[in-house]
């Protein structure tokens, strides 16, 4: 495939919304606001409410901003697929156990930790191999931009064993293995912690 990746201000908001106005979480439109908006609000927060805030974050169409929140993947000319990387203290409510900070002994609002915590594909481009390219875009998108670390939180896939594509989100286990993370936690029996070190 003709495949490219930009930074999400490098795409018109137009295609961002191609991509995600079907992406949902607990039924609702979500943008990737899951664990920035207040758990208490996330419920009755509107949809287009959402995808203003995203719309700010990612600076879409203006190539010249000086930061961004995500990476889009086209297909051709065609908008195909996003992921969301930036520093992990931008998602206040990513849940505790699934961070496992206490037990690495770290701090929360670290800004040079950034983490992958969603990818989104349109239907007609999935099972296409996106996931692994925008992973390896995140990887060079982060180091660029001065993490000292990457982090995702991927369910383990098995053979024969069907995920959803809403828990698959984001992203698998061994698509992050093969990018050159490293596992840091177990938080649940399905879900792990990957990391991936820039700096010794």
């Amino acid at each position: 495939m003709d495949v490219r990746v930009v930074p999400a201000n490098e795409a018109d908001w137009e295609e961002l919304d191609l991509i995600l106005d079907k992406a949902r979480c607990h039924g609702l439109a979500c943008y990737c606001q899951r664990f920035k908006i207040p758990v208490g609000d996330w419920a009755a927060t509107p949809d287009d409410v959402r995808a203003h805030h995203l719309r700010e974050q990612t600076h879409a169409g203006d190539g010249a901003a000086a930061s961004t929140t995500g990476l889009v993947a086209y297909v051709g000319d065609e908008p195909a697929a996003w992921c969301n990387v930036e520093p992990r203290a931008a998602f206040p409510n990513l849940p505790p156990a699934r961070l496992a900070w206490r037990e690495r002994g770290e701090d929360p609002a670290d800004s040079g930790v950034w983490a992958v915590t969603c990818f989104f594909t349109r239907t007609e481009f999935r099972h296409a191999g996106l996931t692994a390219v925008l992973t390896a875009a995140a990887v060079d998108f982060a180091r660029a931009r001065g993490a000292a670390a990457l982090e995702a939180f991927p369910m383990i896939t098995e053979p024969g064993r069907e995920i959803t594509w809403g828990e698959m989100h984001v992203g698998a286990r061994k698509v992050f293995a093969a990018a050159g993370f490293r596992e840091v936690a177990h938080p649940t029996k399905r879900r792990v912690v990957m990391r991936l070190d820039f700096r010794a």
